[in-house]
């Protein structure tokens, strides 16, 4: 078996054996990438929220969570490639499996970003053509979605603080892609208040099923701070997973009623 080296997408080198045959991911949608490309036999590992494909959630042996891994069950899985994100993973628990294992790590900000990840892990999995099906697939898909007309939009995705999906993030990136604006400036996810809301004046909110699962009763409570905005329960996964769910999200999104 043959050493491999590549650069992932924090700009750190990993040596790996190649191909690699005892693969742990470390989150969900990349998980799912895993499987589409054909990795069933190679992926060992998966954390407990790694829910698609369901027919791993009993087959692959659960590591952990993304922010707390177990780190004696993937010393017992001797993996020899391990792919994780910046955003989804904890940094102590990523130094520590740097230091006995190769660690590659995306992270993803942006439309571009999460293609490139997509042909990168092909290339790490010894899958290029596979990946770059996959990837003229999405593109194709979103090509031909009919996209919204710049209505303004908040997405929430938390409750007990209201938070909110701000710049520099992927959900972002896929509300612009769909021709919806984004009316939070700040970066990343922060916190907004009810008086927040009013000073934004969205004309669509957007209350998302994860990381917060959203339900009926959280629409009609801010449905009282904006009566005549309107208020919709959007799948989370849609809009936040990368990978191979892009192809679901561009299906998913010709169906929205906004």
């Amino acid at each position: 078996m043959e050493k491999k080296r590549c650069i992932d997408q924090l700009g750190r080198t990993v040596e790996f054996n190649f191909p690699p045959q005892r693969i742990i991911s470390l989150v969900p949608s990349q998980t799912e990438l895993l499987f589409d490309l054909g990795l069933d036999n190679r992926v060992v590992g998966v954390t407990k929220f790694c829910i698609h494909p369901s027919k791993w959630l009993t087959s692959k042996t659960k590591i952990g969570g993304t922010k707390k891994f177990n780190i004696n069950i993937i010393d017992s899985l001797q993996p020899d490639l391990i792919i994780g994100n910046k955003e989804e993973n904890y940094e102590e628990g990523i130094a520590e499996l740097t230091s006995k294992y190769p660690v590659w790590m995306s992270d993803i900000t942006n439309w571009e970003s999460a293609l490139k990840m997509i042909v990168e892990v092909g290339s790490l999995v010894d899958k290029n053509v596979k990946a770059e099906l996959l990837l003229k697939e999405i593109e194709n898909k979103f090509e031909r979605i009919k996209t919204f007309h710049a209505q303004r939009v908040l997405y929430f995705i938390w409750k007990n603080p209201w938070m909110a999906v701000g710049k520099n993030t992927f959900i972002d990136t896929l509300l612009s892609k769909i021709g919806l604006s984004n009316c939070v400036k700040k970066d990343r996810y922060p916190e907004i208040s009810f008086e927040d809301v009013k000073k934004l004046s969205p004309e669509i909110i957007l209350l998302s099923s994860e990381p917060f699962p959203f339900q009926q009763k959280n629409i009609d409570e801010l449905q009282i701070v904006l009566p005549n905005t309107k208020i919709i329960l959007v799948d989370g996964e849609m809009f936040s997973w990368y990978g191979s769910r892009l192809l679901k999200a561009a299906d998913y999104f010709s169906t929205l009623q906004l």
